[in-house]
């Protein structure tokens, strides 16, 4: 049986972790970042495919005749063709739940930066600033607390829920948007539009699909609060970059962090790179090693199960 993995170096950072589990399941094959022609050619006579980001769409499913398993190294799974995958009758899997807490602590993380100013701070301590300062607490930048603050959580899976008990944690108010209401006697659940209206900060945890495709728009972003803060960690297809543009260079938001983009790696000529008060991270959110060593146990394991002729959470079925 041959194993295919695609994406080795979205596993792995400095050679901190081993992949060799892999190995343990037969014929191994391992791409540092295998591009499209390397793709089609191993897919042909692969048995599995573990992989991150990369496309497996029809094409590749109409080479890979031995295909019977697809392990996604991640959370989301828009990059596979999940009609074409339950046509051929190849399982696929995800990994859910590894990042919940990296996650969390990456959107606790930017509204710390933005309304603490920790970061400005410390430049202007280490550009000499305090030294030349004449009282002891020099007021150079605004800040705020963010007890009391009202978030808005767009989606409510794992991560929701997490970043939702973090935030009331710091004395913050929470309202949630999602398609899918569970009532639980305590989540305040909104509409859409109550939560842009409301909220001083707005987050996005929702998966990539055709309803949340470019759902943060120019109408949305124009119903949010003067001087709200928007966060997107979840997919980058979930944003109108150009309209998120326009809305820090009005001043409409009072900044913005995002850990994804529609693109990626960053096009050279991707707008929100000249965009004000922007946080912007290279889609690393998830990958704190504890997270990453959660990570490959989880695809591990999924593999072994499905192989073992147990139920697994087949996105194809």
């Amino acid at each position: 049986m041959k194993i295919l993995l695609t994406e080795s170096d979205a596993l792995i950072s400095n050679g901190d972790i081993s992949l060799d589990i892999f190995k343990n399941f037969g014929d191994y094959v391992e791409y540092k970042n295998i591009c499209r022609a390397e793709l089609i050619k191993e897919a042909v006579d692969s048995d599995v495919i573990l992989c991150n980001k990369v496309s497996i769409d029809r094409e590749v499913f109409e080479c890979a005749k031995k295909l019977k398993y697809i392990g996604l190294c991640a959370t989301g799974y828009n990059n596979v063709d999940i009609d074409c995958a339950r046509e051929k009758g190849v399982t696929v899997c995800n990994a859910a739940g590894y990042s919940t807490n990296a996650v969390t602590q990456q959107v606790i993380g930017y509204i710390l930066m933005h309304y603490t100013k920790i970061p400005e701070y410390s430049g202007f301590v280490r550009r000499g600033g305090w030294k030349e300062a004449e009282i002891f607490a020099p007021l150079v930048y605004s800040t705020e607390e963010v007890y009391g603050k009202t978030l808005g959580i767009i989606g409510y899976g794992s991560i929701g829920k997490a970043v939702e008990k973090a935030a009331l944690g710091l004395g913050m108010k929470v309202i949630v948007y999602t398609r899918t209401v569970r009532e639980n006697g305590v989540t305040e659940f909104v509409s859409f539009e109550e939560l842009l209206e409301r909220s001083d900060i707005v987050t996005v945890h929702c998966p990539l699909n055709s309803r949340s495709a470019g759902m943060m728009n120019e109408k949305a972003f124009s119903k949010m609060k003067e001087g709200a803060f928007f966060i997107n960690t979840s997919r980058g297809g979930v944003v109108v970059e150009e309209d998120l543009y326009r809305a820090l260079r009005s001043g409409r938001l009072s900044g913005a962090a995002v850990d994804v983009l529609t693109e990626e790696p960053m096009s050279a000529n991707c707008i929100l790179a000249e965009a004000p008060n922007i946080i912007i991270t290279p889609h690393t959110a998830w990958a704190p090693l504890s997270a990453r060593k959660r990570l490959i146990k989880l695809v591990a394991q999924s593999l072994s199960a499905f192989l073992d002729g147990q139920e697994v959470n087949n996105l194809a079925e």
